[in-house]
């Protein structure tokens, strides 16, 4: 039997966030304490497909830690199905959700016929550990398929969607289809956006929650700058290799270091002082890299800046096996361009060995950027965006998804209206590198507005009253 198997999981301190938020630490406080005596003597499930890398496994790291340390009990599996077809299946579902057609292959009761079939096992194994008490946070579409035994335990089983479309199309309602007779069986079902609520379902029986970021994750934590050199000479990004490798503060408060190295595909080093436009994101053909690299060398090839892409090692991640040659076609697209333009450019895959390493790294190379772009073609919220926005960069991104919630064009952004529109990304990159001053005010403006109602303990607020609402 395939058992969905343990993260590991260690309290984190909410009064951290006391100092940092002032007066709007108290409704947190007071949910917290609310949800405790409330969900005394229950367990609280979350179950996803991947612990390495994407929005959701970086979600549930920003939330679970502060709910343990609430003295909830809370605990998260990770599914384990052994058909690889099954994550094709479900990347295919993913696509076409966004409203792309994916690899053009077939949703059908033929292809829901093998989701479930091969779910069997780890839905079974999942259930054995419910008792009638417990409640179950069921994440994304590779784990609907466990709703039914789930239910059958007595337990509380809520279905959350952290992806969708603005406008739905004939694509996007299709792939609805194959999942919502499983769906509408939940208790309840959590999305990200309001617009991303499926029509069939009963809107009495929907919460809307945004995610939000963890500001003391190594992702997101302070770093100075002989910190951030020391780990982009480590990576080999730029300068040198440091003689001491750099050292970062772990979710669980002990020390870690930065010892491994990024595998990056670059004619040279990133020259110390050059303006640098980044974009971190997986290796997804939604995410728009070849798009990114062609207005990069077209538009803005007489500029002296560098364009970093940043991403995971697609080895890395578990449940997306197109990661792999979507990054492959980036490579080949890289090595056609003009040797002067391929010393601007650095892809660049981070280990994912250790997550907090990783997260350091990424959290390093945001900090290093001058602008960040986040060029998505479809996005479920887009956490990359908070990210950045955290860390006081300007981002220019597409007025799609979660980003358009997140940024205030003109003010802690700018939100181009055509995802596909080339020379207008290129225009608004090039007037943040050329005005340092309105970089600087935008900057400014969007670590404020993440600190204002986007950091994890905020949302954390809607996640108790849901709980407490189903109790």
């Amino acid at each position: 039997m395939t058992q969905p198997i343990d993260v590991d999981l260690y309290p984190q301190s909410l009064a951290a966030y006391r100092e940092l938020l002032g007066p709007a630490f108290d409704p947190v406080l007071d949910a917290s304490t609310a949800s405790r005596e409330t969900l005394a003597g229950r367990v609280i499930w979350n179950v996803n497909s991947t612990a390495r890398g994407g929005g959701v496994a970086e979600m549930l790291y920003a939330y679970l830690p502060y709910v343990l340390d609430a003295g909830v009990d809370t605990r998260w599996q990770v599914l384990q199905v052994d058909d690889p077809d099954f994550f094709i299946l479900t990347k295919r579902i993913h696509n076409q959700l966004h409203g792309d057609p994916g690899d053009g292959g077939p949703l059908g009761p033929e292809e829901r016929d093998f989701y479930m079939r091969c779910l069997a096992d780890s839905a079974a194994a999942f259930a054995a550990q419910l008792s009638p008490e417990d409640v179950v946070i069921l994440h994304d579409p590779q784990t609907a398929g466990l709703i039914p035994a789930a239910k059958e335990t007595g337990a509380t089983v809520v279905w959350r969607c952290h992806i969708g479309i603005d406008d739905a199309n004939e694509i996007t309602l299709a792939a609805q289809g194959l999942l919502s007779e499983l769906v509408e069986a939940a208790d309840g079902c959590v999305f990200s956006r309001q617009e991303y609520v499926w029509p069939a379902l009963d809107s009495a029986r929907v919460t809307v929650i945004p995610p939000g970021i963890d500001a003391f994750t190594p992702k997101n934590q302070h770093m100075d700058d002989s910190t951030l050199a020391a780990v982009l000479g480590q990576i080999g990004l730029s300068g040198e290799k440091p003689a001491t490798p750099p050292v970062f503060t772990r979710s669980d408060c002990s020390s870690g270091t930065v010892n491994r190295q990024a595998r990056i595909v670059q004619e040279s080093p990133l020259p110390e002082d050059a303006p640098l436009v980044v974009q971190v994101s997986r290796w997804d053909k939604l995410k728009d890299h070849g798009g990114l690299l062609t207005l990069f060398t077209r538009d803005l090839k007489d500029r002296d800046s560098h364009l970093a892409l940043v991403g995971p090692d697609s080895s890395g991640v578990d449940d997306d096996p197109e990661g792999a040659a979507v990054y492959e076609e980036i490579v080949s697209q890289f090595s056609d361009l003009p040797e002067e333009m391929r010393k601007r450019i650095h892809l660049v895959s981070l280990p994912m060995d250790d997550l907090e390493e990783n997260a350091f790294m990424v959290n390093a190379i945001q900090r290093r950027a001058t602008v960040i772009v986040q060029k998505s073609l479809a996005e479920g919220y887009g956490l990359t965006v908070s990210e950045g926005m955290w860390k006081s960069r300007p981002m220019v991104a597409s007025r799609i998804g979660g980003i358009r919630d997140q940024i205030e064009d003109g003010r802690s952004g700018i939100l181009i209206d055509d995802a596909r529109d080339l020379p207008a990304f290129a225009a608004a990159i090039d007037r943040l590198l050329a005005d340092g001053d309105e970089a600087q005010r935008i900057g400014d403006a969007a670590h404020e507005a993440v600190k204002s109602g986007s950091l994890s303990v905020q949302r954390l607020v809607r996640h108790y009253e849901l709980l407490v609402g189903l109790s």
